[in-house]
């Protein structure tokens, strides 16, 4: 046991029954898979380095959960699929996507794979959120890379900015502290008894056990660039601007006239909370003084949207209702707020009971988004060139999950649905895709 470490209360929380997750990382390549160079690649990485990789899982006489190193065997943390998924690879990936979300990893070895889709050129990364978040697992794979057209350089990731900068006054203070209370008081509500109105996209308790279906939404970042210049807004603003609005056309079609106009349903929006905003190199993660150190460190926020008919909205309208709701959301420090009480709560009253507190508020929220930022310019990986970078996780309560990543000028969201509930993810992602080409269609007229 004097090897043993504890977990930290976030990852014991992400061991609970009803809050168990996996994280994917998809990474598409240009060549072949050499799966003894992927396996040599293993061993010299940084990956290996990691005490959180090569340790197992335990409980003590108590229940309570212990990192414990081991000795690690890359061929069973290696996954080689050798036959054909699919004609199509897109497909035949994300219908491989759609049964690893519902499928768990074994907790007799360190908790994390690595699956070789070999004819379809696919390498996914598997890592059980209790190790870390997004952002320490894109940190770590990005460690391994390099930029195509500069071997020796790491990839850039560029910073996400704010554009509500604001001077102190006594007037901003006060207003911070409404907004503060206001949102804090909203998150007790949807914890206790507040949820939303039930449409075509509602899950609910145990639908994280239903079958998942999933499709990609592929973005232009300079379109989405030419419509956020427009109104002074950031690619967030665009992209919940966009989510709105293909919400609104996906449940026009889906569901004409079951919901009034104006009806608000509601977004669980992860968001980063290191000091440094952006990825990291691994090097930094892994320093305990580091604001951007190694683990889960986010928050949540509630975003809510609003149900309008699409053939009466002006497109703009929506990314003006998203930036001004963004805007009061940043400011009111929602995301550290429940950082913070959700820290405490783990901290004081223990995972179980902060399991229940996030699944309740999964099931009386519509659907969870996150946005992790990729590299800017093209990479490769052990030598092969990267063709796309995508990112989901397991099923949760919520029947709509959407993860977008972006990469080399394009930006790619995986819609994952419970199949039952929403039976056509392809067109949900084409409702995304059609509502941001709208808006820069709006855009460029008024130009």
């Amino acid at each position: 046991m004097g090897g043993d470490e504890a977990l930290t209360p976030a990852g014991r929380m992400f061991l609970q029954p009803q809050m168990k997750q996996i994280i994917h990382c998809v990474i598409g390549l240009k060549k072949e898979i050499d799966v003894e160079s992927v396996k040599s690649e293993i061993r010299n990485s940084t990956l290996l380095k990691h005490p959180r990789f090569t340790s197992l899982m335990v409980r003590d006489r108590r229940g309570v959960e212990h990192w414990r190193p081991t000795e690690i065997d890359i061929d069973n943390h290696v996954r080689i699929i050798e036959e054909a998924l699919g004609e199509q690879d897109e497909s035949a990936i994300n219908n491989y996507l759609s049964e690893l979300s519902i499928d768990t990893l074994s907790m007799d070895k360190p908790l994390w794979e690595i699956h070789l889709l070999l004819l379809h050129k696919c390498v996914i990364f598997r890592i059980h959120h209790s190790l870390g978040d997004g952002i320490s697992l894109m940190s770590m794979l990005l460690a391994s890379c390099r930029k195509l057209h500069d071997p020796r350089a790491l990839p850039t990731i560029s910073a996400s900015a704010s554009n509500t900068t604001s001077r102190f006054s006594l007037s901003n203070l006060l207003l911070t502290l409404c907004f503060c209370f206001i949102f804090a008081l909203d998150f007790i509500l949807r914890c206790l008894w507040i949820r939303d109105t039930k449409s075509a996209l509602t899950g609910g308790s145990g639908v994280e056990l239903w079958p998942r279906k999933i499709a990609t939404a592929t973005f232009s970042l300079e379109h989405m660039k030419t419509v956020k210049t427009a109104l002074n807004a950031t690619i967030n603003d665009v992209l919940f601007a966009v989510i709105s609005s293909g919400i609104s056309k996906y449940l026009d079609f889906r569901a004409p006239n079951e919901l009034r106009d104006g009806v608000q349903l509601t977004g669980l929006a992860m968001v980063n909370l290191r000091k440094q905003p952006g990825l990291q190199e691994l090097s930094n993660l892994m320093r305990s003084n580091s604001g951007a150190r190694w683990g889960n460190k986010f928050g949540m926020i509630l975003l809510p949207i609003y149900y309008h008919r699409s053939n009466t909205s002006d497109p703009l309208e929506y990314l003006k209702r998203a930036k001004a709701m963004i805007d009061r959301k940043k400011r009111s420090l929602e995301a550290s707020f429940s950082y913070r009480v959700g820290d405490l709560v783990m901290s004081t009253l223990g995972p179980k009971f902060a399991s229940l507190l996030n699944y309740r508020i999964l099931c009386h929220t519509t659907f969870t988004i996150s946005n992790v930022i990729g590299p800017q310019e093209e990479i490769m990986i052990g030598g092969n060139p990267v063709t796309f970078l995508r990112a989901n996780n397991s099923a949760l309560p919520h029947a709509l999950i959407l993860n977008m990543v972006s990469y080399a000028g394009r930006a790619d969201m995986q819609v994952q649905v419970a199949k039952d509930i929403i039976p056509d993810p392809e067109f949900l992602a084409k409702c995304f895709e059609d509502a941001l080409l709208e808006m820069k269609e709006q855009v460029t007229a008024k130009i």
